[in-house]
């Protein structure tokens, strides 16, 4: 990095001068307060930040039952509708759900529904060891989004968009908090363990839109070694990649003083460094051998068709109590049949994506509350959208898609524990009372984590948006 003396004199006049300028201001009162983006750059932008407050969670476990679970199949007790089933549903929209043309009449559920834990939680059949548990959730009856189609659905849950390109949950919050452990990544995503393919959108679903690119997440492999590349190639000496990193900083560095406006130049120096940190921090993390074999048992690696979730639920407690800030995991792939996508044989379907999950998830909420770690940890469960009370016609009974009424559950992190918010009809269609938005979701989210969602804000195209867009409400009484 040599350069002449002219070219020494030159740069440190013009930063002199800049100096002299800048106390001017200041003295003037002319000069801008700091803003959050200021302070992110020029170091390492994934190092902890404060909350806006007192934040009642540290991270987020988000578990995403892909294709849209069944809310009158699950959590939302609807005895209305099984004493009408097979009966037509007056003044029903056909233009409700995707497939219009083959709306059928009422369809009351297959499962089984009884009360359970202190709170009298209704709860299917479908999850025996979830329900031990209710009285440590908070659900959320009556939330509602904007599309019937999955793609669109998928986005605005993810990112407050119904549309592809738009910063998703994890990147907003790794963007506000950044993260408590530098060796790993701050925002890490499973898809779904079983190779069953992508959600709908793909990875439109976790990137990081227009935020700095630092905030990207890390999309684990569902088989083998799951992030490629962390062990240094046996060529290399430790002291040989460190120097070659240091001269590739160097190099960048250099570039970024000559070209300000390439914000992603302080990202890329990053994920170098990131990536050399977690030769030696993710292959502990990962590796679930480590673990006791009552842990393993309580999880389900030994079940052979839990086992693959469990995994991932098991992976996702050893990332957040290692200060990995937010970890979302997909249950079901593309397909319809390949997801919680009940369009044809909602039994099959539900019962199938159910086993997988039911016992992985109850071992996350023990294991965390046994660790202590479930205070300050908020795990959300749910889906994009919901499924119709009436039946899909189809050799075996299914439910369209049913975008304006469907459940989700959060645990832990600030959750009023045992309680309930909104109601759906007595049939489970439309939500009637407290209607809940997606961005009124992700309000509570952001204050949970001790982040106003008015306030956090990025400056793009001459425009400061948020996760919220214009609108949001906090849902305050599922908040402990």
């Amino acid at each position: 990095m040599r350069f002449s003396r002219r070219c020494l004199f030159r740069q440190a006049g013009n930063v002199l001068a800049l100096l002299g300028l800048a106390g001017l201001l200041q003295d003037e009162g002319l000069l801008a307060p700091v803003s959050a983006d200021d302070q992110i750059a020029g170091r390492n932008p994934l190092a902890a930040r404060p909350a806006h407050f007192a934040a009642k969670a540290k991270s987020v476990v988000w578990l995403f039952m892909n294709g849209g679970p069944s809310q009158v199949d699950t959590w939302d007790h609807k005895p209305e509708l099984n004493r009408r089933d097979g009966q037509e549903l007056a003044g029903f929209d056909l233009n409700t759900g995707f497939r219009p043309d083959l709306a059928g009449p009422l369809l009351g559920t297959p499962f089984k529904f009884s009360q359970h834990g202190e709170c009298g939680r209704w709860g299917s059949e479908l999850f025996p060891h979830m329900a031990q548990h209710v009285d440590k959730m908070g659900f959320i009856h009556s939330c509602r989004t904007e599309s019937n189609n999955h793609s669109p659905a998928l986005y605005m849950i993810n990112t407050g968009q119904p549309r592809m390109g738009w910063p998703c949950v994890g990147s907003w919050v790794t963007y506000g908090l950044g993260s408590e452990n530098q060796d790993l990544p701050g925002f890490v995503v499973m898809s779904d363990p079983l190779g069953r393919g992508l959600p709908r959108g793909r990875a439109n679903n976790w990137n990081a839109g227009f935020l700095p690119s630092a905030f990207q997440d890390t999309h684990l492999r569902s088989k083998g070694e799951p992030i490629l590349d962390t062990t240094r190639a046996a060529f290399l000496s430790q002291a040989q990649q460190r120097r070659q990193l240091d001269l590739l900083a160097a190099l960048n560095r250099e570039h970024r003083t000559a070209s300000p406006d390439q914000i992603d130049l302080d990202a890329r120096i990053e994920s170098f460094e990131l990536a050399y940190r977690m030769q030696s921090a993710a292959p502990e993390a990962f590796d679930l051998s480590r673990e006791s074999r009552s842990i393993q048992s309580l999880y389900g690696l030994h079940n052979r068709i839990c086992a693959p979730f469990a995994g991932q639920c098991l992976r996702a407690r050893r990332l957040i109590e290692r200060g990995v800030r937010f970890v979302q995991i997909y249950s079901g792939g593309t397909e319809n049949q390949q997801s919680w996508d009940g369009h044809k044989d909602i039994f099959g379907n539900h019962r199938g994506f159910a086993a997988e999950t039911d016992q992985p998830v109850a071992a996350l909420l023990s294991d965390l509350s046994q660790r202590g770690l479930l205070d300050e940890t908020l795990v959300i469960w749910g889906g994009e959208f919901g499924r119709l009370p009436v039946t899909q016609m189809s050799d075996s009974p299914g439910r369209d898609h049913n975008p304006h009424a469907f459940t989700i559950w959060m645990a832990g992190g600030g959750v009023k524990a045992g309680t309930s918010y909104g109601e759906t009809d007595e049939m489970g269609l439309k939500t009637v009372v407290n209607p809940v938005s997606i961005h009124d979701l992700h309000a509570t989210i952001l204050h949970l984590l001790g982040l106003y969602h008015e306030t956090l804000t990025y400056r793009f195209n001459g425009r400061d948006f948020r996760l919220t867009d214009v609108s949001g409400s906090v849902i305050d009484e599922i908040l402990a």
